[in-house]
Parts: structure tokens; sequence; C-alpha cells
């Protein structure tokens, strides 16, 4: 039996997909994206500590050598994610699908679907696919994935089926760009793009704009170039930097201007895109 390692739970979400949804974070993730807003959801907790004294309701405590979470204790201060020096969360934890589709159908009549998020949740994708297969055999709800689009193809094989859309966030068109964003180059990410497309799984491809790192024209252009070989028509988000909350390395940036989205977004109607919308 699959157990995914959770981070968070929203039971009523209208920004994580279409309509009304539950979404559910998966721990991990495969980048180290400078402008990262959740640096606790990218690496596994290692037991080390350091957050249980810092714990103000005594939430956390270390049995065997575990750091154990209490749920009833905790006030959500995130004072253990804030001391956190390992891009973790000692609040983490494993689910079996049964135990999160018990959770499902608590709110199944107040929802259209289920987006998985993280982190990078494709890392957990057997527990996805049979979180997934359980739904579509029983629950009349959607299924979304949020995601990076690093996805090795073995998993996308297993999980296109069974996924209603994905959506896809493209960090930088050339695999320079990606790469001094990510610390990891994007051919995988093109070729999820193109795979999901093909499959007619897309529902959007988003795009964070970060000024002076991937928002140069012709960066903007390869990305117009890109989605006009799939289809014009596809929803593409541009997405404006905000440093709020960031502790990687470009927390010191400012945000793009207005004039600059709209910029970036006529560079790509100019193009023949026809959905692209800034997210603001």
């Amino acid at each position: 039996m699959n157990k995914g390692l959770v981070t968070k739970i929203i039971d009523f979400s209208f920004v994580d997909g279409p309509g009304n949804r539950m979404a559910i974070f998966l721990q991990g993730c495969n980048f180290n994206c400078g402008y990262c807003h959740n640096p606790e959801t990218i690496n596994k907790c290692i037991d080390c500590g350091i957050c249980v004294s810092a714990c103000q309701s005594g939430a956390l405590k270390t049995i065997n050598n575990k750091v154990i979470h209490n749920e009833e204790k905790c006030i959500n201060c995130d004072q253990c994610i804030s001391l956190c020096p390992h891009s973790s969360t000692p609040k983490a934890k494993y689910y079996t699908v049964e135990q999160l589709y018990k959770r499902i159908l608590n709110v199944k009549d107040f929802i259209q679907g289920i987006t998985i998020s993280g982190g990078e949740c494709t890392l957990q994708w057997q527990f996805i696919k049979e979180l997934f297969e359980k739904i579509k055999g029983s629950l009349e709800l959607t299924t979304f994935i949020d995601s990076n689009g690093y996805i090795e193809d073995i998993a996308l094989d297993n999980l296109i089926p069974i996924t209603d859309g994905f959506m896809l966030d493209l960090k930088g068109v050339s695999s320079e760009v990606h790469n001094s964003i990510t610390e990891q180059p994007n051919h995988k990410v093109i070729n999820s793009i193109e795979k999901i497309f093909k499959a007619g799984r897309m529902h959007e491809l988003r795009y964070v704009v970060v000024p002076g790192v991937n928002d140069e024209e012709n960066e903007i252009i390869k990305l117009g170039v890109l989605v006009n070989s799939l289809d014009r028509s596809i929803r593409t988000i541009l997405i404006p930097f905000r440093n709020f909350g960031v502790k990687g390395r470009y927390r010191e940036l400012d945000s793009p201007t207005k004039e600059k989205m709209e910029k970036i977004k006529d560079i790509l109607i100019k193009q023949g895109l026809t959905k692209v919308i800034i997210n603001n």
C-alpha cells in the first residue's frame, strides 16, 4: 500500500484549479528555485530536533530519535519552519490512500475536484495514481495536478490517463535561464509540456516573471514560439514575481511593474497567442 507524505491539505480552495477544490500538497521538490515561497516543502525532515526547543506550544517532541508533531497542540506559529536549516517541516504527515479518501468523502458534495500540488507532487506519482484511480472509480470529481513539469516519463505515462488537467509552471524557456532559477535544466519540462498537450490534458501554462532573470524580450519571444508550436489558445498565465516570504537568492529583487507585465503580454499577443492572462 502506497503512502504519501503530505505537507498540507486545504479542504476548500478557489485558486488551485477550476471551481471549488480540495488541494493536497505533497512534500518534496526536485528544484531549488531562487524565489521559492514555500522552501519548507523541498526536503523531508531529517529529525535533527532543532525545531523542538523553539516550539512555544509544546507541539513538537523527540521520541526514539524522531521529531513528532502534535496537531492538537500546534498553534501554527510556524516558528519551526522559520528555524529549519534543511528546507523542511516537522508537520508533514504520511497518509494512506484510504485515509485521504475518507477525508475527501467528508467534502465531496461541496467541491468540484481534487488538485495535487507540492513541492513537486509527481515525485510521489505512485501514490497519486492510486488515489486518482480510487477517485475515478467512485466519485464524480475532476483530478488535477499542479507541477513544475520536471516529470519522469514513467510518471507521465501513468498519470496522464487518470488526470483531467495539468497546471504546469515554466520557469524559463531557454535551458540557461531555467537552470539559473531552479538549478536544473528544462529538457524534461519541455518534454512534459509537449506530452501533456498532445494528450489533451493541458489546463494552463504559467510563467512567473522575474525582473532581470527571465523577462528579457528574447526569452518572452521564445515562450511565444513554444506555445505557438502547440496551440496558440493554451491558457498562458503571467504571474508577477513577489518577494514577500522569499528566503532564497532572489529575496532582494523587486516585483515587475504593471507596465512591464503589460509589455510582456503584448509581445505574446502579437505572436498570435489568444489566451494570455496576467494574474495579479
